[in-house]
């Protein structure tokens, strides 16, 4: 029946959380265990065939001042159950008071015994929980200086002191009891470096515990910033693409539907008119069409699709060629293999600068260069276009996707460009990420 108390108190305290380190609430359980045996007269209790015969004599029952020093011991681990430890400070010393309050009751009802030291060991393991730095010394103190009072007292027993010296021959009552109290100020010593070595090893559990309590917030809290910045990044991209959309394809079929109503109205008077007029509305629908492939090809998550990066920047370069009849100059040597998360940062820096050459610099003449070197990544896309001033435009996406994804990988982009003498774009990725 006693175990299955037991039982039950352990797995409520379980279920509830009740104690903020269940390492130490289980510490406090074995010295409390401790405690408990060597209260216990052993010389009492009945064994096996003798059960019936020792319960029936009153003599060999356990004496009532053991029970009420039972008693005393569980209510000292029942208060372990509920440490103030998010209290004020009146409360923690009046918590710890009452502790030592039932250890000098529970001594003075059974008398001075050794086990009564593993109680003082828990008020030193629970004032590590519940006070701060100075808080712990000053309790751990306290009961170093109420065992040595305790000392002192029980060797004001001369029967005491007669056994502490019945080995020892021609001793006189002066020097017996000088030695009794070297004896106190010995096992004081010896029990201090036991508080000191527990509150030691307390304090590192708690930094240890409270390091991986810290290191699992800065993990949530770098989490929720990496969630957020990929919202951010997306919510950007999705805003340039859909500025695209706006200025080119949206310029674009506004273009168109003005030409084919232009159409309408000389389809019968002028045919050659017409004509012009459903040719480049013809043009303006291819263009369109373009764009709108570069868009949905912008929004795959993979625009590589299991190419290698060489062949990808290839097809882009074609891509470049049929929209701007321009055949650009470009070098490839990749001597390491790359990342899939760095051959797509590379492949849509290529794909905005090639896009914007395109789209806005009117060049006649185009270099792309991508190379590995040393411990870096290198890429150079460069145009004779009519150029333009980096400082004033701060609201272009693609210019800022750029950086971005430079900076995301460690590396950095530097754009170089003034009004007249084309654009520069320079791309440099340290190879340490390269691996894959």
């Amino acid at each position: 029946m006693l175990v299955l108390l037991i039982l039950n108190v352990v797995s409520l305290a379980t279920r509830l959380k009740v104690h903020p380190f269940r390492l130490l609430l289980y510490v406090e359980w074995i010295l409390l265990g401790l405690a408990v045996l060597g209260e216990i007269p052993w010389d009492s209790i009945p064994f096996l065939e003798k059960l019936v015969d020792q319960l029936s004599d009153s003599s060999k029952r356990i004496p009532f001042s053991s029970l009420l020093t039972l008693l005393s011991i569980a209510s000292f681990g029942l208060m372990g159950l509920c440490l103030p430890t998010k209290g004020n400070t009146v409360r923690k010393v009046l918590y710890t008071g009452l502790e030592f309050g039932l250890i000098w009751l529970t001594a003075a009802l059974g008398g001075w015994q050794t086990q009564y030291i593993s109680l003082y060991l828990i008020v030193v393991i629970r004032s590590s929980l519940i006070f701060q730095k100075t808080g712990r010394i000053v309790v751990t103190g306290l009961v170093l200086l109420s065992f040595l009072l305790a000392l002192l007292i029980l060797l004001r027993d001369t029967s005491i002191v007669q056994n502490f010296a019945s080995g020892i021959q021609r001793t006189d009552r002066a020097q017996l009891e000088l030695l009794a109290r070297i004896w106190a100020v010995t096992c004081t010593m010896l029990f201090g470096l036991i508080l000191a070595f527990v509150l030691l090893l307390v304090n590192a559990l708690l930094a240890e515990r409270q390091s991986q309590q810290k290191l699992a917030i800065a993990h949530e809290q770098l989490q929720r910033y990496s969630l957020r910045i990929e919202d951010q990044a997306t919510l950007q991209e999705r805003n340039r693409i859909a500025r695209e959309i706006h200025d080119s394809l949206g310029h674009a079929l506004t273009a168109q539907s003005i030409l084919l109503e232009n159409a309408l109205f000389f389809h019968q008077s002028n045919s050659e008119k017409t004509q012009t007029f459903l040719q480049e509305a013809k043009q303006l629908g291819s263009d369109a069409l373009k764009d709108i492939r570069n868009s949905v090809s912008t929004l795959r998550s993979d625009p590589l699709q299991g190419q290698s990066l060489e062949k990808a920047i290839a097809t882009l370069i074609d891509d470049f060629c049929r929209i701007t009849n321009i055949t650009p100059n470009f070098t490839i040597q990749l001597s390491s293999l790359i990342t899939a998360e760095v051959s797509t940062t590379v492949y849509r820096i290529t794909q905005e600068a090639l896009t914007n050459i395109s789209k806005h610099s009117h060049a006649k003449r185009a270099t792309l260069q991508l190379a590995t070197k040393t411990d870096w990544l290198h890429l150079t896309v460069e145009d004779n276009g009519q150029g333009f001033n980096p400082e004033q435009n701060t609201t272009g996406f693609g210019l800022h996707g750029m950086r971005e994804r430079a900076i995301a990988l460690g590396g950095r982009c530097k754009i170089i460009s003034s009004p007249g003498e084309g654009c520069r774009v320079i791309v440099d990725i340290p190879l340490a990420n390269l691996l894959p």
